[in-house]
Formats: C-alpha cells, sequence, structure tokens
C-alpha cells in the first residue's frame, strides 16, 4: 500500500455550487431523513416540506429535520406552491402511485431506487413525466460520486485493457420476520429492489445492456427473493457476476477486471470510497471519500443527486444524462426477468395490462 501511486478523481461539481432547489419529501422514513439531511448540510438548496398520511409522524419528521412545514396527506405536499422537486421516499410498491401524484401537480420528481415494481410501472411513469415537461429521474446515487466518475474514466481510458469481468454485490443481513417491509410482498420487498439494484445498476452503467441474464436464488417464507446471483452475459467479451442477500452481510466490495489489469474497489462501493488500479504501471490509489468543511468523512452522497436535479432543472433537461430514464426502464426490464426466473410476483402487480406470471 505504502509503495503504490495516488491518483487524482477528476473534477465533479461541488453539489453545495449547484442551483438552489426547494424540495419536499414524500414518505417519513429513514430514507427521507437521510436526503433531507443531506439537502440541508451540503447543498445550496432546502427541504421546504414533508409529508406523511399520519399527520403526527410528518410533523415529527420535519422537527426532527430542520424541515419548515409538514402536511398529513401525500395531496397537500405536492400541491405545496413552495415545493419545487419532490423525493418520492416511500416502499416501492407505492413509488408509481407517488411519482405519477407529484407529476400531476406539475413537480420535479426524484424517485428512490429502486424506481418501481416493474418495467411497466416504469414506462407508465416515464411517459407521465415526459407529456408533462418535468424532470424526472432515479436517485442512484452511486452514479453521481466523484469515485465512479474516476472509475468511469478509467475504464473508457483503456487503463485496465477490455473489461473481461464484473463482481459486486450488496448483501446486508435483516432479521426474518414477515411483518418487515424487506419480506412482505404487498411493499415490493426481497434483496433485489431494495439492494441489488446497486450491484446490477454498477455493471450496467460500466458494461451497457446485457446479451443475457441468469438468476438463481433462494426465497424467504413470504415468498419474495431473500439471496440471488445474477449473471449478465456481453457476448463473448465480458460477464458480470452479482449478488444480494438479506440473509449474510458483506462488506460491499466490487473488482473490474480487464484484460490489462485490474481495479480493486473497497469497502461500499455503493457510497464515496477508495479503490486501486493495478496494471502494467504499478498501483496507483484513489481516495473518493467526501469531507465535509471540518475535514470529517462524510459516509453517504446524496447531496450528489439532489445536485444533478437541481443543475439540470435550471438547464431546462427533462432527465438526466447520467441516469437516463431510458437506463431506469433498462434496469427494471432485467430485474423483472431476474424475478421471473426466480418466481417472485408482488400481489395485483400487473405488467403491460396483465397479471404478471413468474416463469421457472
Amino acid at each position: 500500500m505504502s509503495d503504490a501511486a495516488v491518483g487524482s478523481t477528476p473534477a465533479v461539481d461541488d453539489p453545495r455550487l449547484a442551483p438552489a432547489l426547494r424540495w419536499g419529501v414524500l414518505g417519513a422514513g429513514w430514507i427521507g431523513g437521510s436526503f433531507a439531511d443531506a439537502v440541508r448540510d451540503h447543498t445550496s438548496g432546502s427541504v421546504v416540506a414533508a409529508g406523511s398520511r399520519d399527520a403526527a409522524k410528518a410533523a415529527a419528521f420535519a422537527s426532527e429535520h430542520g424541515i419548515e412545514r409538514s402536511y398529513g396527506s401525500y395531496d397537500e405536499l405536492v400541491a405545496d406552491p413552495d415545493v419545487d422537486a419532490v423525493y418520492v421516499a416511500t416502499p416501492h410498491s407505492h413509488h408509481h402511485e407517488h411519482a405519477l401524484l407529484a407529476i400531476a401537480a406539475g413537480k420535479h420528481v426524484l424517485v428512490e431506487k429502486a424506481f418501481t415494481r416493474n418495467a411497466a410501472e416504469a414506462r407508465e411513469v416515464v411517459a407521465a413525466a415526459r407529456a408533462a415537461g418535468v424532470f424526472c429521474m432515479e436517485a442512484m446515487m452511486t452514479r453521481h460520486l466523484p469515485h465512479t466518475a474516476m472509475l468511469r474514466e478509467i475504464v473508457q481510458r483503456g487503463d485496465i485493457g477490455t473489461v473481461r469481468e464484473v463482481r459486486a454485490g450488496f448483501d446486508v443481513t435483516v432479521p426474518y420476520d414477515p411483518a418487515h417491509r424487506m419480506f412482505d410482498p404487498a411493499l415490493a420487498g426481497g434483496a433485489l429492489l431494495d439492494l441489488g439494484i446497486y450491484p446490477l445498476s454498477f455493471a450496467v452503467d460500466l458494461l451497457g445492456t446485457p446479451d443475457e441474464v441468469r438468476a438463481t436464488g433462494l426465497l424467504a417464507p413470504t415468498g419474495v427473493d431473500a439471496q440471488e446471483t445474477i449473471v449478465l452475459r456481453y457476448g463473448q467479451e465480458a460477464l458480470a457476476i452479482l449478488t444480494t442477500s438479506v440473509r449474510t452481510t458483506a462488506p460491499g466490495t466490487a473488482t473490474i477486471v480487464g484484460s490489462e489489469g485490474r481495479i480493486e474497489i473497497d469497502e461500499r462501493y455503493l457510497v464515496p470510497t477508495t479503490f486501486r488500479v493495478d496494471n502494467a504501471q504499478g498501483v496507483t490509489e484513489y481516495d473518493g471519500r467526501l469531507r465535509d468543511a471540518d475535514g470529517a468523512l462524510v459516509d453517504e452522497g446524496k447531496q450528489y443527486e439532489a445536485a444533478e436535479v437541481a443543475r439540470c432543472v435550471a438547464a431546462g433537461l427533462t432527465e438526466s444524462p447520467r441516469m437516463t430514464l431510458d437506463q431506469t426502464v433498462e434496469l427494471m426490464e432485467i430485474m423483472d426477468d431476474v424475478r421471473a426466473q426466480l418466481g417472485v410476483v408482488y400481489p395485483g402487480e400487473v405488467s403491460a395490462g396483465r397479471p404478471v406470471v413468474a416463469t421457472t
């Protein structure tokens, strides 16, 4: 480690310099609070309102995160004239409904991953946003971080030759409880939509659209996926081997192997982290971690996705070039394929106007 060279990351715009945007957070859970804190602490924007179906919960959430006002209904939140953009932070099962609600109110929307339950719902949201002329993006934070920009630059520059293999996973142990959202089919639970979307998006960002998707896994007693391995094949050139689980905990490392070297990404590649490039020139280390004004490490980077929305809206764009709506739909199509192979179907789920039928 001490003999390695130190590389520099490419310039990524400081989220504090992005135009100010006034946010409403739809959903008063942990993920909404994490986003609200990131906007407040690390951008020029502000969260001006929060909404929940429970007025007391919304008020407590607003108080905890320094938000000016709260609403006991989502309709009231999206009707607030001071809200420019809505962050949808409800369970996956409700993303479709709540994104459409915000779009119908003329608001720009950032929808927490996974974007919807399936590709059919995603297409509906995309069509509605495009028809309304509002900005819409999936909140895939990793796409906008400094270390991700460096990884893409290194791969595109050919520093490790032709990519032959990508390995990535995201495993977090969740004690089994059929009432927990991660195991509840009605809330579109399971490892894939909540955790597996990260390694999947990571691989597709680097390699593009796969030619073939293969999946095997294990189901929880409630019928949602608890653990799976996904293999994406790219012609005769490359494979991506991706894992996710709610039955185990792993460090969240990733590896990109090329014909002339490799990149080893350290713990939790989905948030700001460090990595090293090992090729014919030797080993070069990169530090993509974030620090606040006092030099303390910042664990997450949701301010970067918030700043991306603000910049795009100010520029008159209706989607982000770093996380396009077509890419989001494609990811949902891949996850539909994975779930069909595993036999996972959510209650009331429809695809192209018909119930989804799982295949084995």
